[in-house]
């Protein structure tokens, strides 16, 4: 009798134990499936304390798996807290704070210098921001169906020129009547908005204005740069609002589709299970043999490199160039650069290209109405003469208010502030194109009355 007890004791002990272990591995599997951004909570844990260390001993390296987990970490942290802050998360706050906080904290020296070098290093050594473009567009484009990135092509310039020529206006007579003067307000803050960012728009615009007007080019550049990047943060805030208005009005947004009548061809299920490892480095070298294409362009003829490879790729969707399979390949490619690389990369970007001094110098009453109300005015056009050429109006403004981004780094931002990185081709063509338009015509105006 009592050997049966004991055999049931232990029984009972046993049964206890397998509970116990599999009440534990369920209980760390929901922990693990708690995230911040991509990251399950242990692992972001982990990664804190070790990057901690790293810092605290001074050996944070350009090493790529060390700087990937440094910015993907803080990337998403900050993103996570622009999420939770009331009135802000309506906004964009993920975006504005993944990209102004790094800048802020910059400025007034808050971070470790090894952590700001280390990322500046990173930045200028590898220009990772051309890589998740290539990606973007080329993923983007080769996901598209063909008769709706025709049709998109043709008709996304009506709304864009339509919108730039009534901001140009409205934003000089608001300039005007607030004492900024028609010359200032249309040659230092509107044309700068919608240059096409830093590096295609404000070098370029500034150099030309220097050997026009016989000035210094850094006095110049220093003058419209502030203007450039308020001119993105407003575009930010009038993109999240656009999204916030696409979920309580759903007749007026595309979800990320462009154009109406061909919702049903871009709804066509795909066979994730037929996409294997091979097709998706297949495409990854697609991606960037096409950017290279690009950038031969670019040395050969000028045009810039994001906007060649654009042309060549919808060449290659047009001509059935790719195979479906690696089009497959391309779209899942897409969607781990825009939900794994976003983040981290615009704290990259808040921490090596953003400037805070530059932000707060434009923060003048005069200036910042005036670059709201052209910004506003642009977007507004962009809704409603988008619905009137048959595109989503929401759709339609968000790739107005591109235009009045920092070039690719403003799209990125603007895009993600809106969920709608699938735009990014659109986007390119009215940031790249647009501001090159805008520079030209500038430039001969500016040669006419000086």
């Amino acid at each position: 009798m009592q050997q049966d007890s004991s055999l049931i004791d232990a029984a009972a002990l046993s049964l206890l134990s397998t509970f116990d272990s599999k009440l534990v591995v369920v209980r760390w599997w929901q922990l693990m499936d708690k995230r911040i951004g991509v990251i399950p909570l242990p692992v972001y844990c982990f990664a804190l304390v070790c990057l901690g260390f790293l810092l605290a001993f001074e050996k944070v390296s350009g090493d790529i798996s060390i700087m990937f987990a440094l910015l993907a970490v803080f990337g998403f942290t900050c993103a996570e807290l622009g999420e939770r802050i009331p009135g802000l998360r309506q906004i964009g706050g993920s975006v504005i704070v993944t990209i102004f906080l790094p800048a802020c904290l910059v400025h007034y020296t808050l971070l470790p210098n090894e952590l700001v070098q280390s990322i500046n290093d990173f930045w200028q050594l590898t220009k990772i921001l051309y890589l998740f473009i290539a990606c973007v567009i080329v993923g983007s484009i080769l996901s598209m169906d063909r008769q709706t990135l025709i049709t998109g092509i043709v008709k996304i310039f009506i709304p864009l020129a339509a919108g730039s020529v009534l901001a140009t206006i409205v934003g000089t007579l608001t300039g005007i009547a607030l004492g900024l003067g028609a010359h200032h307000t249309f040659f230092y803050i509107i044309i700068p908005i919608m240059a096409g960012g830093i590096g295609e728009g404000a070098i370029p615009l500034t150099l030309s204005y220097a050997d026009i007007l016989n000035l210094p080019q850094n006095q110049l550049f220093a003058q419209i740069v502030p203007t450039i990047v308020l001119g993105n943060l407003v575009a930010i805030i009038c993109a999240s609002l656009l999204n916030q208005f696409g979920k309580c009005h759903v007749r007026y947004s595309g979800q990320g589709r462009l154009y109406a009548a061909d919702d049903d061809a871009l709804a066509k299920p795909t066979d994730a299970s037929s996409v294997t490892v091979e097709h998706i480095a297949a495409a990854g070298m697609v991606a960037i043999c096409l950017y290279m294409l690009g950038v031969l362009v670019q040395k050969l003829i000028g045009l810039p490199a994001p906007v060649a490879m654009l042309f060549f790729t919808v060449f290659a969707k047009l001509t059935d160039a790719i195979s479906p399979k690696l089009e497959n390949g391309a779209r899942t490619i897409y969607h781990f650069f825009s939900t794994a690389v976003t983040y981290p990369l615009l704290f990259a970007i808040g921490i090596t290209i953003t400037s805070w001094s530059d932000l707060m110098a434009a923060f003048t009453v005069a200036n910042i109405i005036t670059i709201v109300v052209t910004v506003l005015t642009l977007t507004t056009v962009g809704f409603f003469v988008g619905k009137w050429v048959g595109l989503y109006p929401i759709e339609s403004a968000i790739i107005n208010a591109c235009h009045s981004g920092m070039g690719g780094i403003g799209d990125v931002a603007i895009l993600t502030s809106a969920h709608r990185l699938q735009l990014m081709p659109f986007a390119q063509m009215a940031t790249r194109l647009g501001g090159a338009l805008t520079i030209t015509v500038a430039l001969i105006l500016l040669g006419l009355v000086s």
